[in-house]
């Protein structure tokens, strides 16, 4: 893509309405537009990013057994009404009446939803294990939305349902979603740790928040050290195996872990003083156990192998992909802009032409786009007219992982120079080397 054709309004101040990094950085990097209180555009930039979050969310969840449905974002009244939770959700619900008065609202959260799909198909315990999911756009009606799109009103969420004939079979489900999880922030340049959360009545200890460490997190968390060394599962995990799955999950949740609202001082105490760690954290995911609160008010249920009704035990799995491309620039910044991690960057390469207008520069620059191209890599070709330190600061603002610089004194030499973003590390690369430099995607 061209700089010169496509649509990235830098801001070079500061906006003063955003009072958290992520927050400022994707408004001066372009990435967003505040359309109302806690309710964004995602302009070109941004949706790049948050469509590469979408697509390891979805290769994880697919890897893990889970399968993608698509819900609407304005369900009927009635569901939640016969869940119970109608009247109980709080001014947090957008309630809507259509043109028949028929009682509806944008959708929160899909519990209901889901289990009255799941109702009307699954009648045979011999079809369970099931996992459906969607990403798809909620809606709550917070009263302080504040920190951009780390706490909106409208976002983007991933959420998944599970439905088992009992609680050791949720219970797997729960620890498939668990390592897919891990998986999934790891492979966003992440490092998630499970912490313990609160199963609120339904008690238990079958929910776990998933924190990343930042400065800037909302959260003061506590934890072993250890969480920093532990290895993530590789691609060769077997989720089918259920033993294997499990040895992981409680690999992670032996160490001690915490946020403030779950902090227990005693516990803390056991841990070796030179192996605590207190900092702040950024809630990226939310795994939940919550057993037949909805199928039994639902009536959602299957013969089971005894030729019995059962009430499924069921799960909620969350993940906010428009929160996380916050949580990322959070984790991953310095005072001139964005770190992306390869896997999420909206682009691989900035490509500076440091003359537009000199032959030899724009053909070079024509060459090596091209053939950067041709190796599946996406580059954004900075094509303007703007003078070198402004497109530096640029490039550096959005944070695409590397920056190819071509200018007259090194074509002269026969090569570019090769920028890393994230170390700052510079080379020099000869000309015809450069596509092989960076290799196929």
């Amino acid at each position: 893509m061209r700089l010169s054709r496509y649509l990235l309004p830098i801001l070079k101040e500061n906006p003063r309405e955003a009072e958290i990094i992520s927050h400022r950085l994707m408004l001066r990097a372009g990435m967003i537009r505040q359309q109302g209180a806690g309710s964004f555009s995602w302009l070109p930039l941004g949706k790049r990013v948050l469509d590469r979050v979408c697509r390891i969310v979805r290769e994880e969840q697919n890897r893990a057994g889970a399968q993608e449905i698509l819900m609407p974002t304005i369900q009927s009244a009635d569901l939640w009404i016969e869940s119970g939770r109608y009247d109980d959700y709080g001014k947090e619900m957008l309630r809507i009446t259509d043109r028949h008065e028929r009682k509806m609202l944008y959708g929160p959260t899909n519990e209901e939803m889901v289990t009255d799909i799941f109702r009307a198909y699954v009648k045979s315990y011999k079809d369970l294990p099931l996992n459906l999911y969607h990403i798809q756009w909620k809606f709550r009606d917070e009263v302080r939305p504040r920190f951009g799109v780390m706490r909106s009103r409208e976002f983007l969420m991933k959420d998944a349902y599970s439905f088992d004939l009992d609680f050791e079979g949720a219970k797997a489900a729960y620890n498939r979603m668990f390592v897919a999880y891990l998986r999934t922030f790891t492979r966003m340049g992440l490092k998630a740790i499970p912490m313990r959360a609160d199963t609120g009545p339904i008690g238990g200890d079958l929910s776990h928040e998933f924190i990343i460490l930042a400065s800037t997190g909302e959260s003061e968390v506590f934890c072993h050290k250890d969480f920093l060394d532990l290895p993530v599962p590789g691609e060769n995990v077997d989720f089918g195996n259920d033993a294997e799955v499990a040895g992981i999950v409680s690999e992670w949740t032996a160490p001690y872990a915490a946020t403030d609202e779950m902090h227990d001082e005693t516990a803390w105490t056991e841990v070796p003083e030179d192996k605590r760690l207190t900092a702040r954290g950024i809630e990226v995911g939310h795994i939940f156990h919550f057993g037949t609160k909805y199928s039994e008010p639902m009536k959602a249920s299957v013969t089971g192998p005894d030729g019995q009704e059962h009430f499924v035990s069921m799960g909620s799995y969350g993940i906010g992909p428009s929160r996380l491309a916050a949580a990322i620039i959070e984790a991953s910044h310095d005072d001139n802009g964005i770190i992306w991690p390869e896997s999420v960057a909206p682009f691989d390469i900035a490509l500076i032409n440091m003359k537009v207008g000199d032959p030899e520069c724009d053909r070079i620059c024509g060459e090596i786009y091209g053939g950067l191209q041709n190796s599946g890599r996406e580059v954004l070709y900075d094509d303007t007219d703007q003078r070198p330190g402004a497109k530096f600061a640029t490039a550096d603002l959005i944070g695409l992982p590397w920056q190819i610089i071509v200018g007259p004194r090194g074509i002269a030499n026969g090569e570019v120079e090769v920028k890393n973003r994230a170390t700052g590390e510079r080379e020099t690369v000869p000309i015809p080397s450069v596509a092989d430099r960076f290799g196929a995607r």
